[in-house]
């Protein structure tokens, strides 16, 4: 097992374009070619989650928050982060991050609240625009379900709740093999007719080499024809924040106290009760306010997330409720999920979560 089968089995669930520009998700210190003793899986990467690691015999950590965010121009051990990087490479462990990547897939972090809150119906918040690709080619009749088929196991075909969505069409396709051509029909020197099926589907960008790896795959034709389209549709599929539903209407300060239990949370700072119950609710790991004109756009109830500065609450103005159950108490599921991203897929290795307590914040 090396680093980057461990990396490959995370990045196919939340691809690295999904990452916002700030970000530094990735393999921020490490070798991909380096071979895994154990894995940590932690929300912040400091230096006593590097010392459990080694006392764990791990050589790999996991975590969320990517421990570097800005370049170090010095490493003199004068903050936690020089520390906590060099205490890695000093002891050959290596570091991987998985942040607004994770944060921005289904089954991702705001995902994993919906569900420990209960909610249904989920669908994306702030789904990512220019995300989506169009495929059209064009396949002999008697091979278009297999090429079909191949594209959709490849991962084309997607829309919402929806996958082996395509549209084909009949048409006349004309060819001429050139001297040095060995094509599937027709001779070589002559123009040949053949009726075709064309072929249309969409698949996220992240998917094209193995779209086009699929499609050549199993293709029949010597040269194959296909065009991709970038489209400006939404991606209902990834994005930022969720909301969903509760099966049935709750009172609010039940709702709040409830929340305020599941994640632990040493308090629930919250703007003033304006819905005696909600319904619906709209949710973000970590810092949320920039995604409020999305829920109150979405007709949320409530919107469940963490970091809202003082003024940022006036925003709400009396159209929803705002619950900042605090950015650790939201995120630190996000641990579970990688737990079970990487033990499905590698059941039989090493894999901790970290005991560690990784939250600055404390409450009185």
């Amino acid at each position: 097992m090396r680093i980057r089968d461990i990396v490959s089995s995370i990045e196919q669930i939340a691809p690295m374009s999904y990452q916002e520009s700030y970000d530094n998700s990735g393999l921020i210190v490490g070798d991909y070619n380096q071979e895994v003793s154990g894995v940590v899986i932690c929300l912040d990467v400091i230096e006593s989650v590097v010392e459990e690691a080694i006392q764990l015999g791990a050589n790999m950590i996991i975590a969320h928050h990517p421990i570097v965010f800005k370049g170090l121009k010095r490493f003199n051990g004068n903050n936690y982060v020089e520390r906590t990087v060099m205490l890695a490479i000093k002891n050959d462990i290596a570091i991987y991050a998985a942040h607004t990547n994770i944060d921005s897939v289904r089954g991702g972090v705001s995902e994993k609240i919906c569900d420990l809150i209960g909610l249904k119906n989920k669908k994306i918040l702030s789904p990512v625009s220019e995300d989506l690709k169009k495929l059209v080619t064009f396949v002999p009749v008697d091979h278009a379900d297999k090429v079909r088929e191949a594209l959709f196991i490849a991962g084309a075909g997607n829309i919402g709740n929806y996958d082996a969505c395509s549209y084909s069409t009949e048409g006349i396709g004309t060819f001429r093999g050139g001297e040095d051509a060995k094509p599937f029909v027709g001779e070589k020197g002559e123009v040949h007719q053949e009726i075709e099926v064309r072929f249309e589907t969409i698949f996220p960008k992240h998917l094209k080499g193995k779209i086009i790896g699929a499609l050549l795959d199993h293709h029949p034709y010597e040269e194959v024809a296909y065009d991709i389209y970038a489209l400006e549709n939404n991606n209902s599929q990834a994005g930022l924040g969720m909301i969903g539903e509760l099966e049935t209407p709750e009172n609010s300060v039940d709702f709040l106290k409830r929340i305020k239990e599941i994640f632990r949370s040493g308090c629930v700072r919250h703007t003033e009760i304006v819905k005696k119950e909600v319904k619906k609710v709209a949710v973000c790991g970590g810092s949320g306010s920039f995604l409020l004109h999305k829920a109150m756009s979405a007709k949320a109830d409530i919107f469940v997330t963490g970091d809202f500065k003082y003024h940022e609450f006036f925003d709400a103005e009396g159209k929803l409720i705002i619950a900042d159950i605090g950015h650790y108490e939201s995120e630190q599921f996000t641990r579970d999920i990688f737990y079970e991203i990487v033990t499905k897929k590698f059941p039989n290795f090493a894999v901790h979560i970290s005991e560690i307590n990784s939250n600055p914040i404390n409450y009185l």
